[in-house]
């Protein structure tokens, strides 16, 4: 195994789980995965998505590690040394490209977070549906204060990947991953004592078969590679800063159960509360921005301050769970730039921030204040979210499935999959049956169904 022994680690077992699990733990699982369920049926939804990560977003996780722990670099140089400097390398560059691009406008979704926290604080966010509809229009199509919001949120990330893996990374992930849950937890709580919160409990566990078809099965499917971070490089790049010691499925299993953990207690916090003032389950990407804030006001106006404070620490969450994803994606560049270029991880991290900064200030401009970066009816903001989203995502998980399964030699497989035989590798044909055929079937199933092919 190649593993330069001034290459930074991790320096516990906890700083891999929490940082790893702040990779896959963010928007998509606070916001993406309410308003999905909310789409699909509720519990019939959810069924799908914990077999799906089960089945394909574990199986592709543990690929990711293997070739990130033992590249022992970042993802285009750890693809590379597997591929021994054949094509597969793109796949590598292909997962830096799209973790780069996502940090550029995801940092604009996260400063909305910033906005809300902000808005919350001085009650801009609270009225009727229609006053809270065009507080968000207003907002985000505003030529300043989103820009101001994103690059705040870089800048922030940018002082934490500056100090590194364990005195940034992996010190910030174990303050922040037990915060999240306590915030999550107490939100759960507020939103399940709601008079008639019984009806969104009842939504999230009961399942309607009736609802499930092929496009729920899809659906559930993109999503779980979209909450666990599949794809986009930062699995490979915490991976590179494993130890030999790591036990690479169990720590992608308990990667998966706090995954999926915070999403079902992120519906248990929305759904109560939606139902408890009669709004839709089904409001879509509007849920978190649009909806809940009057689902704040209606459900607490019996005692406004509660609902005040409620709306503060849900943006709060939304804010922490933003930050987390974010640092792990600016890692995959500023890793990426300093081993590539040979330059200080300062300045490294300097380069991504400002450059991100850039390509947020354009995709937030995309968005009402400037016409002229809307193209064919998309914005900006639109085409970089498809781009990385559905293509660039969905490929490479495919494509890592492949080169996994079918072209890195099997022994060297097995090796890093039982810690060069201390484990015993009972599930390893199970692993490996799963990335040859299912995964990449699956994976292809949702990009054709993407593109309405199926």
């Amino acid at each position: 195994m190649s593993r330069s022994s001034e290459r930074a680690n991790f320096g516990s077992k906890l700083g891999i789980i929490l940082a790893t699990a702040g990779s896959a733990v963010g928007l998509g699982n606070v916001w993406r995965f309410p308003y999905m369920t909310g789409e699909n049926g509720g519990a019939a939804f959810i069924i799908i998505y914990l077999a799906c990560v089960l089945l394909l977003g574990i199986p592709c996780m543990v690929s990711e590690f293997i070739i990130g722990r033992h590249g022992a670099a970042n993802t285009a140089r750890a693809y590379s040394r597997l591929a021994d400097g054949k094509a597969w390398k793109y796949v590598g560059y292909l997962g830096v490209l799209t973790g780069y691009l996502i940090t550029g406008y995801y940092a604009v979704v996260s400063g909305w977070c910033l906005q809300y926290v902000y808005g919350a604080l001085v009650g801009g966010v609270s009225g009727n549906a229609d006053d809270v509809k065009q507080y968000f229009i207003e907002f985000s199509s505003d030529p300043v204060r989103p820009v101001f919001w994103a690059v705040l949120f870089l800048v922030i990330t940018h002082f934490v990947i500056v100090r590194g893996v364990r005195n940034g990374i992996e010190r910030v992930s174990k303050l922040m991953m037990p915060t999240l849950f306590v915030l999550l937890l107490v939100l759960v709580v507020a939103s399940c004592m709601l008079p008639g919160a019984h009806k969104g409990i009842s939504f999230l566990f009961k399942p309607d078969f009736s609802k499930m078809d092929s496009g729920v099965f899809l659906g559930a499917l993109g999503q779980s590679f979209y909450s666990l971070s599949i794809g986009m490089g930062c699995i490979c790049t915490y991976a590179s800063y494993f130890t030999r010691h790591t036990n690479l499925l169990n720590s992608a299993l308990q990667i998966s159960v706090l995954d999926c953990l915070v999403a079902v207690l992120a519906g248990l916090m929305i759904f109560p509360a939606a139902f408890s003032v009669g709004i839709s389950p089904d409001s879509g990407p509007s849920l978190v921005f649009i909806t809940l804030p009057n689902v704040f006001h209606q459900a607490f106006s019996a005692v406004p301050w509660v609902g005040y404070f409620v709306a503060i620490l849900f943006y709060l969450l939304l804010s922490v769970a933003a930050l987390t994803s974010l640092i792990s994606l600016h890692e995959v560049s500023t890793a990426f730039l300093q081993e590539e270029r040979r330059i200080s991880r300062p300045k490294a991290a300097t380069i991504v921030t400002c450059s991100c900064a850039v390509i947020g200030a354009f995709c937030s401009l995309s968005m009402g204040a400037c016409d002229s970066l809307v193209f064919f009816g998309w914005s900006l903001f639109d085409i970089f979210d498809f781009v990385t989203g559905q293509l660039f995502l969905p490929l490479g998980g495919f494509l890592t499935c492949i080169f996994i399964g079918w072209f890195v030699p099997r022994k060297l497989v097995r090796d890093e999959f039982t810690n060069w035989g201390t484990l015993k590798g009972t599930f390893f044909g199970v692993f490996l049956f799963l990335v040859r055929f299912v995964c990449p079937v699956s994976i292809l199933l949702v990009i054709l169904h993407q593109f309405d092919f199926i």
